[in-house]
């Protein structure tokens, strides 16, 4: 990957961390270091499911998150890889 393609993909990445919703949601699964349901953040969140599932699309939508689906429940959690590659320390400063 080149120089100018990171950079391309740390703004896209930057983009989707800039709604404070979608920074919370990254530190709530990151402080509870499994997968959580959309309503389970969302409780954290007082926000609904709905609302917390078009946020995880845009995290996904960049490689921030991983999305399972196990029946009609979504678990989501973060991917780790794309942080340390491209935000290297972020997590730990949340």
């Amino acid at each position: 990957m080149t120089l100018e393609q990171m950079d391309k993909k740390r703004a896209d990445i930057f983009k989707a961390l800039s709604d404070v919703n979608r920074l919370s949601m990254i530190r709530i699964l990151y402080r509870h270091h499994r997968e959580m349901t959309c309503g389970e953040v969302g409780g954290e969140l007082n926000i609904s499911k709905s609302t917390v599932s078009y946020h995880f699309k845009i995290l996904r939508s960049v490689g921030l998150t991983h999305t399972r689906k196990d029946a009609q429940i979504k678990y989501l959690s973060i991917n780790k890889d794309t942080f340390h590659k491209y935000l290297p320390g972020f997590l730990d400063s949340l």
